[in-house]
Parts: C-alpha cells; structure tokens; sequence
C-alpha cells in the first residue's frame, strides 16, 4: 500500500477510531477520578488527560495544527458529557470501581490510539520508525498522565506487565502492514488493534510480567 492511499477517506476511518479512543481512555480516567473520591472538576480534568494527553503530545511533536480534538469539537462534549453522566449514575447509584474495570477501558484506548498514532504519522510522510514511536506516545501517554495527575507512578512505568511493548508490537503491526501490504485500512487498523489490546489484555488475564531489576545483596 501507499503512503497516501492512507488518504483521504483513510482520514475519515482515523477520526472514527480517534472517537472510540476517545471514549474509552475517557472512560478510563473518569472511572481512577470517580475511585479517587474526586469532585467534578477533578474527574473532567483526568478524563480529558487521558483522552487527549498522548495525541496532543504526537500532534506538537508532528507539528500538526490544529490539535485533533481542537478541529473536531464533538470530541469535547463527548468527554464532558460522559463525566456528566458517569457522576450522576454513580450518586444516584454507587457502582464498585475495580482496577480491571480502568484497565480494561484502558487496554481497548492503547489499541485504538496506538493504530490512529501510526497512521497519521505515515498519512504525515514519517518514516516507519517514527511513525512507531509516535503511535506509542499516543496511546501510552494518555495514561502516564492520568496516573500522575492521581499522585501514582504511572502504570507503563513500574508494574513490568507488558503496556509500552504492546504499543511496540501493534505499532509495527500497523507500519509493516500499512507500507508492504495491500490490505484495506480499516483492516490494517483492526489486525493492529486488537494486536496491541490482546496482548494488553493478555498479559493482564495471565498476570505475565517482564523481567525485573534484581536486587544486589546488600
């Protein structure tokens, strides 16, 4: 496939997953807020760094302007309206948050972004290597950002359970499919979607951590 038969309504299939994302990191950051005991502001506030972190830190590294939720102002109001209706179900009827509940919203934003990211960076000209990396920020960096705003080590960080390198594996997925293949996007985009959130999702089902740093014997 070429570059630009990623264009234009390759474009089109981006902002729909975008959307998708969207909701679920959105989800994902609302849901640690409401399990926080944070009020309104506190909520929106970490659904929306969840939802646009990764993809506005792609979009200025690209040079990319306008931001994508600033050219799509739908994505605005489907975040805010959201975290309108996730507070009123939950005060009108408390709902127990699990970690798997925000990890599993989470592992299906990763897959998402992680597709989108790579994408725009190819539709862009990047080449394959770069275009990785940027699909990796994009779906991982949301989250980093969420689990700092909530005063923890970010999850990509410390737990040694595959995130980033599911990012890695779909994002190359996607960039090897998209350049040498000559699958339809939207299929590209589905293999390397659910490569990123099955394994995510994987790891977590099975519990299976990377190796650790050993600890030198004192």
């Amino acid at each position: 496939m070429q570059l630009t038969d990623l264009a234009p309504w390759g474009e089109s299939l981006r902002i729909a997953v975008e959307v998708i994302g969207t909701i679920a990191f959105a989800l994902s950051g609302i849901l640690a807020g409401v399990r926080k005991r944070m009020d309104m502001f506190g909520v929106a506030v970490l659904g929306f760094l969840s939802a646009y972190g990764g993809g506005t830190l792609r979009d200025t590294l690209l040079e990319r302007r306008p931001f994508f939720w600033v050219s799509q102002e739908l994505m605005l109001w489907l975040v805010f309206a959201l975290c309108i209706v996730v507070m009123l179900v939950n005060s009108r009827r408390p709902f127990r948050i699990t970690p798997a509940a925000i990890q599993l919203a989470d592992a299906l934003g990763l897959g998402l972004f992680v597709a989108s990211g790579v994408q725009a960076s190819l539709a862009s000209g990047m080449p394959m290597a770069v275009s990785v990396i940027m699909g990796i920020i994009t779906g991982v960096f949301g989250g980093v950002m969420r689990d700092i705003a909530c005063g923890e080590m970010p999850t990509a960080f410390f737990d040694h359970r595959p995130y980033a390198m599911c990012a890695l594996v779909g994002g190359w997925v996607y960039a090897i499919l998209a350049v040498y293949s000559s699958l339809a996007a939207w299929v590209i985009m589905f293999i390397s979607t659910i490569t990123t959130t099955g394994l995510r999702i994987a790891a977590l089902a099975f519990n299976y951590h990377l190796p650790g740093w050993k600890k030198s014997a004192s």
